[in-house]
């Protein structure tokens, strides 16, 4: 018999109810696998950090033990450690391999920071502090308070990160258009401008005598070989802070990593937020060359690592960890490893961080993802 009217609208209505139920069902499962997905990451940053930590804490026992601490009793080493006893123990543990222990620690940290920062900020995982000019911008600085007023008390160091924000400055003042600040523009600018310091710096050496050639030389290269309490302190310090507004602005690097249409959509403050992302992680970056020198390729490396471990939206904090081992571990290389020690540090990690440079332009190159 035919359908009524009625009896078709009955039908059209079950269906419809089917098929509410059925996109119910789907938007639930999809949430679910979602939410899944979030606790398995969360898993996977827990253990990495952990397995993080144990090797950080390994690779500073093995930095103050390695080297000889036979004439300290096993007993006055751990004290030692914390300042807390006197004469030969106090001056190779408490004042000598602690605080470059801790320095290597805090500024590949610093390092790794600044480094995820812009990558997350250029959305290429080949892009760091050095591609603006800081590490230049600093070089510039430290070398001239070196080779002409080299008994200035913290010269060094103040001259670094002014050097590093002046050119910070400059290559945000000519990065402008349009009220705001152009990724692609910066980018060229601060290759520019990076190639002017480099020039400066060349200048110097053609003036320069041969030992002031040499100590700008050993801090250029990148080392904490003749780290202090103090570096440790201004290093801490620096992590601190970039930390604190690293979190602050983590909601703002979230949504522009989206975009900058999603993000501006989003209510984000997409010129603040670049503006404010590119000083924190030059200052990361420069307080950190203050002390060490501009340790090479840390921060290129580090945010790349992060990625492949834990995905990108947790790459930030873990590059943090990553940085540090990876300062770390080749200090200890440099003090004890076979046939290369004793080098700077600055040299090992450029060793190392070279070939995984080429490695990520190639994998760019094909279109892969870091």
């Amino acid at each position: 018999m035919p359908q009524t009217h009625v009896q078709r609208a009955d039908r059209a209505r079950s269906l419809g109810h089917a098929s509410q139920d059925t996109a119910a069902e789907l938007k639930a499962a999809t949430a679910a696998r979602l939410r899944a997905a979030h606790r398995a990451g969360r898993r996977r940053a827990r253990l990495v950090t952990c397995v993080l930590v144990l090797v950080l804490l390994a690779l500073l026992v093995a930095s103050v033990l390695l080297g000889g601490v036979r004439r300290i009793p096993a007993g006055d080493i751990l004290p030692a450690a914390f300042g807390m006893r006197t004469g030969l123990a106090d001056y190779v543990i408490f004042r000598i391999r602690m605080p470059r222990a801790l320095a290597a620690l805090l500024a590949g940290a610093l390092f790794g920071l600044s480094g995820a920062l812009y990558q997350r900020l250029v959305r290429n995982p080949l892009a760091t502090p050095d591609m603006i000019g800081i590490s230049a911008g600093a070089g510039a600085g430290a070398t001239t308070v070196l080779l002409f007023a080299p008994a200035v008390p913290f010269g060094t160091s103040l001259a670094g990160i002014g050097g590093a924000f002046v050119l910070v400055a400059a290559v945000l003042a000519l990065s402008r258009r349009g009220g705001g600040v152009d990724t692609y523009r910066l980018v060229l600018v601060g290759i520019g401008l990076s190639a002017v310091c480099t020039a400066y710096v060349n200048y110097l050496f053609t003036v320069a005598g041969q030992h002031g050639i040499a100590q700008v030389m050993r801090w250029l290269v990148g080392s904490v070989n003749d780290a202090t309490w103090e570096g440790v302190s201004t290093l801490a310090g620096a992590l601190a802070v970039c930390g604190l507004c690293t979190a602050l602005l983590g909601r703002s690097l979230g949504s522009m990593a989206l975009g900058d249409q999603l993000a501006l959509g989003l209510g984000t403050r997409v010129g603040a937020a670049r503006i404010a992302t590119l000083l924190v992680g030059a200052a990361a970056a420069a307080l950190a060359t203050s002390v060490t020198g501009p340790i090479g390729f840390v921060s290129l490396i580090s945010g790349p690592i992060a990625v492949r471990l834990v995905g990108t939206d947790r790459s930030v904090a873990l590059a943090v960890p990553i940085g540090a081992v990876i300062v770390l571990g080749a200090d200890v290389l440099a003090q004890h490893g076979p046939v290369i020690s004793p080098v700077p540090t600055g040299v090992l990690t450029a060793l190392l961080g070279a070939p995984y440079f080429v490695w990520l332009i190639l994998r760019r190159r094909q279109g892969a993802t870091p």
